[in-house]
């Protein structure tokens, strides 16, 4: 019992991410180690070649198919996030219920940890019959890199 509460405990940290391979008798190799090392790092969500990219940067060698293998592994076991964009899948080290902001400027993908309003639940399940269980948002902008001071 005390088994299946911790392997739904919510992954915070690369010790949490690598407990979890470990519970679910996953092997934590060299290179599936430097893997969860970038993406807790780099706290973005990157490709597989931008993952390939940067970890043979840091002189750390590892094959293309080796990556891929390894984040599809990681992340069909919930250990890190995998979500489809326009420009393929990307990886990031979030895995609990959050939303994402796009930011238009930069094609950068942010976590964000939001509640929405219980009556706008209750609203969205009174227009579709639907018990809503969960949810994440999807929030798209500029990056509003100068305030605008219309002050004076």
């Amino acid at each position: 019992m005390q088994k299946s509460a911790i392997s739904t405990k919510a992954i915070r940290s690369l010790e949490d991410a690598l407990d979890r391979c470990q519970i679910l008798g996953m092997r934590v190799s060299r290179q599936r180690r430097f893997i969860l090392e970038l993406l807790w790092q780099a706290k973005e969500h990157l490709s597989a070649r931008e993952i390939y990219d940067r970890l043979n940067q840091q002189g750390k060698e590892i094959g293309h198919t080796s990556v891929y293998q390894n984040l599809e592994a990681l992340s069909s076991q919930g250990i890190i996030e995998c979500i489809e964009h326009c420009d393929g899948r990307l990886y990031g080290n979030v895995t609990d219920a959050h939303s994402h902001v796009n930011c238009l400027d930069t094609n950068q993908i942010l976590d964000v940890h939001i509640e929405i309003p219980e009556e706008l639940i209750q609203q969205v399940e009174a227009q579709t019959g639907v018990k809503i269980s969960g949810y994440t948002i999807n929030f798209f902008g500029h990056r509003n890199l100068q305030p605008d001071h219309k002050d004076h």
